[in-house]
């Protein structure tokens, strides 16, 4: 059975931003304050889903608990380059997909809610460490090396739950996928200008997250033609 595993990260220090300007801390306060409020909402979203899953609840609440310390690790990285969070617009940023595993989760919806979080916000995260942490400051680069590949387990356990199920879950996955892939183009879309000035660009973060979405969606057990169908929703709004 295929895991997928960290790839050794190139972290050299070629081409770094100033850390140090005002442009690139105002940026990075809307950057980090995402990142922050991906890794609590990663942590709601697994403690929730275990309500649904209560013989998976233990595992899942570790899962939650490696969040809440990613979570302090980023803040620190904001604290050490005296940069205050903007926590208002990261909430607002998260609040479509939000509302969307919200409601899954009323529905008892489990697919929907583990594609939700451990395929497409656990992806978003990778392809933004991924695309980070060569341009990172020194302190956030060893921060952000180890959250990845704890990131990676994450999302191996959405994946094999969603392939052990899959005979009785495709056709709601595909759904949850049109519903929520589009959010995920527009969320890249919307940070691509503060992404920018952390040397961070948009496309390689899209095509680094659509590789980590697809692959996973190939070890679940979809055919490369229905992940064509599927990633095609990115392009949709």
């Amino acid at each position: 059975m295929a895991t997928l595993e960290a790839p050794e990260l190139d972290a050299a220090t070629t081409n770094l931003p100033d850390f140090t300007t005002e442009t690139y801390k105002d940026a990075y306060s809307r950057i980090n304050a995402i990142v922050i409020e991906g890794e609590q909402e990663a942590h709601d979203n697994y403690i929730a889903i275990g309500t649904l899953l209560p013989d998976q609840a233990e595992e899942l609440t570790k899962l939650a608990r490696m969040e809440l310390k990613h979570m302090k690790g980023f803040t620190a990285c904001a604290n050490n380059l005296g940069v205050v969070a903007d926590m208002a617009f990261a909430k607002e940023f998260f609040a479509p997909l939000h509302n969307n595993f919200t409601t899954a989760l009323a529905a008892g919806k489990v697919p929907t809610c583990l594609l939700i979080q451990a395929l497409l916000i656990e992806a978003f995260a990778i392809s933004a460490y991924h695309i980070y942490i060569p341009v990172a400051d020194p302190f956030a680069r060893k921060i952000t090396e180890g959250v990845v590949k704890d990131e990676y387990t994450h999302l191996n356990y959405g994946q094999e739950w969603l392939k052990a199920n899959l005979d009785s879950c495709r056709e709601e996955l595909e759904q949850a996928n049109r519903d929520n892939l589009p959010l995920i183009r527009r969320m890249l879309d919307q940070v691509a200008a503060d992404a920018a000035v952390l040397h961070m660009d948009k496309e390689d973060l899209i095509e680094d997250f659509l590789i980590a979405y697809q692959e996973a969606l190939t070890e679940i057990g979809f055919s490369t033609r229905e992940i064509a169908r599927m990633a095609a929703a990115a392009l949709v709004g």
